[in-house]
């Protein structure tokens, strides 16, 4: 009989001639294992997914739950379902009073697909605005406004009238005119290497879609759920956006993802033509639970309160000569090295040799990731930093500088 890992070469299709190959178990918590027991510390979430950790005992409770009474019973939008529902109203008790409609998706690209479609119906334009460096997704339309000349190139044409624009550059806001349907942005930048907003570039991108009468789209399928230590990123800048998307953190490991805004802009969807936005998934009962479950573990155990701590708690360690930067937001965080050529064996010796999992960001390539569930405790974190500085030392050679 073939192993997984056989089975996984020879068919699951594959995106890259040197995939990481782990094969996994079990998880729960913080940690995964592999099938003879051997422990792997998860510092990256799944990109961003498990902010709660793995197999949180609410989600698990939820999902077990949703099980008994029934699956998927009709396309989006038809039935009265109970978890899709409660979801909804929990979600918008967490946001602005006009973000009071949410369209559930089955991921953060089909979140940002239907987010383009909302905000070329509602406003009659065409144009879209992003930044470089940007990730949105891999689906057409996603893609289209994702920042990375190389991750495009084989798949044009792609969507016309897009143009990209200088993160936390404010001059370049004036690209932004009347034939701007929606401003994309990710109110922090994950892939481009954890880039924060500098004190007034989001008010300022605010001001200027409101000026020209484009929609503003903060992207925090990555930054949400409590990922920077506020439930919504944008919480911490003086902003409030027209459609916002989410996906990843918020399903507690199920797939789920929504885009959000208004009833008045999303009734476009209703009419010319009647159901302008379709999906069969979309809000699946299972996975709306399993967020709820989410949502009100982050809220009612209080995680946030120890994310701004336990970051300072990394940066404190992470202390060493052949590290250049360290930046973030929350527990979303970029670890700097010279190069690619570093960091590359420094990941891979502390995943072999030291039981980490983590990784690097696909436009910045020479910074590690760090983005471990929001449960990670203090001896968890203290571990870490151990392991990882000892894969540093290993690779580098030089001496940590605490």
């Amino acid at each position: 009989m073939l192993t997984p890992r056989q089975l996984f070469l020879r068919h699951q299709a594959q995106t890259s001639d040197f995939p990481l190959l782990l094969e996994i178990e079990q998880a729960e918590g913080v940690y995964m294992y592999g099938p003879d027991g051997q422990r792997y510390l998860d510092l990256i979430s799944g990109i961003g997914v498990s902010n709660v950790g793995h197999r949180h005992p609410r989600v698990i409770e939820a999902i077990k739950n949703q099980l008994d009474k029934y699956l998927h019973l009709m396309v989006y939008g038809e039935l009265v379902q109970a978890p899709p529902a409660q979801l909804a109203h929990a979600l918008h008790e967490t946001l602005p009073v006009h973000l009071d409609s949410v369209y559930f998706t089955n991921s953060g690209a089909e979140a940002i697909e239907g987010a383009l479609k909302l905000a070329k119906r509602h406003t009659g334009r065409t144009g879209f605005v992003s930044s470089f460096n940007a990730y949105h997704g891999s689906t057409h339309g996603a893609l289209s406004i994702t920042g990375s000349e190389n991750f495009k190139n084989s798949y044009r044409p792609l969507l016309p009238d897009v143009r990209h624009i200088r993160y936390n550059q404010l001059d370049d806001l004036l690209l932004i005119d009347e034939h701007t349907a929606a401003v994309v942005m990710e109110t922090v930048q994950g892939e481009a290497g954890v880039r924060v907003p500098e004190p007034g570039y989001l008010p300022a991108l605010r001001q200027r879609c409101t000026e020209v009468g484009a929609l503003l789209i903060l992207d925090e399928i990555q930054c949400g759920f409590g990922r920077t230590g506020t439930f919504w990123a944008f919480e911490q800048f003086g902003v409030t956006p027209d459609i916002l998307v989410c996906a990843k953190g918020m399903g507690g490991g199920m797939p789920i993802g929504a885009f959000i805004s208004s009833q008045e802009i999303m009734a476009g969807f209703k009419t010319n033509p009647i159901l302008g936005h379709c999906t069969t998934f979309g809000g699946h009962p299972v996975s709306c639970a399993a967020s709820l479950a989410t949502l009100r573990a982050i809220q009612e155990e209080n995680m946030l309160a120890g994310v701004a701590e336990k970051a300072a708690r990394f940066r404190r360690q992470l202390v060493h000569s052949a590290i250049r930067d360290v930046r973030g937001c929350g527990l979303l965080m970029a670890v700097e090295f010279d190069s690619f050529e570093v960091l590359k064996p420094i990941i891979d010796r502390a995943l072999a040799h030291e039981g980490i999992l983590t990784d690097w960001f696909l436009f910045c390539d020479n910074s590690l990731r760090l983005a471990p569930p929001l449960i990670i405790t203090d001896t968890q974190i203290d571990e870490a930093c151990a392991a990882l500085l000892r894969a540093i030392e290993f690779v580098c050679g030089v001496e940590s500088q605490k």
